[in-house]
């Protein structure tokens, strides 16, 4: 079977198996397959395939016909610029969440040096970039999964970030003792109990529930770290959230006027308000 050959036939199956642009979901699974880069495909569509490079490429075809996700298949995805290893005991990173790192960076980079804290570290993708743009940042990483630390610490490593973060098996803040923050950044479980059956194949069926959902309302989560954050930001400090489509009304009512100043949310490329950035008041 050559090039030309493979790709038509995993392109059938693909959008049989309902695949969304499953033209080049098949020739990137093969590039993966093969070692391969896409101008080597186009430009040679008559290459025959080896039985090695066929029968992995039509293993990578038939698990994504499962609908498992591309990035569990390969094992990796790219974030702010950055190469994450990705397992299905984390989130596969997205583009949404760049805004959080963005906003942390502008707000960190005048004050270093700065200690940060991440509340459901996952993968690492929020505090591993932010470390890595930001040399005099140390943070601290928190998730009740084990197996998703030792991917955020894999992360650290690859990126040169590890002597500067601290993982830690923790639910919400209860490994924390009496430190404080400058920032404290989170991407917690948001997607409310009743809309886990509406979401994509993808997302539903192959990412982890705990990290999406926190089988209530979708912000029982959010609500704690709202409420218990003070206690663990200097005065002064930030907390960064990202959030579900729309929810930013229910979650500007938990930020008491009284506690929290600059209360704002920064909308995604689709004019969605998805990150939430509160200030602590100074005093």
């Amino acid at each position: 079977m050559n090039i030309a050959e493979a790709l038509r036939e995993a392109e059938q199956r693909l959008t049989a198996a309902a695949v969304i642009d499953s033209r080049r979901e098949s020739a990137s699974l093969l590039a993966f397959a093969t070692g391969r880069d896409r101008t080597f495909l186009i430009a040679h569509p008559e290459y025959d395939l080896t039985k090695d490079e066929e029968s992995a490429f039509g293993s990578v075809v038939k698990r994504r016909e499962t609908r498992e996700p591309f990035q569990y298949i390969t094992g990796r995805q790219e974030f702010f610029g950055l190469e994450f290893a990705v397992t299905p005991d984390v989130l596969i990173p997205r583009p949404e969440t760049e805004l959080v790192v963005e906003a942390a960076i502008r707000i960190l980079e005048p004050q270093q040096p700065a200690r940060i804290c991440e509340v459901g570290v996952g993968s690492g993708c929020i505090v591993v970039s932010i470390l890595h743009s930001l040399k005099d940042v140390t943070g601290v990483g928190l998730d009740i999964s084990p197996a998703a630390i030792e991917v955020a610490r894999k992360n650290a490593e690859t990126h040169g970030v590890a002597a500067r973060i601290e993982l830690r098996e923790s639910d919400v803040f209860a490994a924390l003792g009496d430190e404080r923050f400058a920032m404290i950044v989170s991407n917690p479980p948001y997607v409310p109990s009743g809309d886990m059956l509406t979401l994509q194949s993808e997302v539903g069926l192959f990412e982890p529930h705990v990290a999406l959902t926190d089988g209530a309302d979708g912000l029982s989560i959010v609500r704690r770290i709202v409420a218990e954050a003070p206690r663990y930001l200097i005065a002064g400090g930030w907390l960064l959230l990202e959030i579900g489509f729309g929810q930013h009304e229910k979650v500007r009512a938990l930020f008491s006027d009284a506690i929290w100043a600059d209360v704002a949310f920064l909308p995604d490329l689709q004019g969605i308000p998805r990150t939430a950035v509160a200030r602590l008041y100074a005093t």
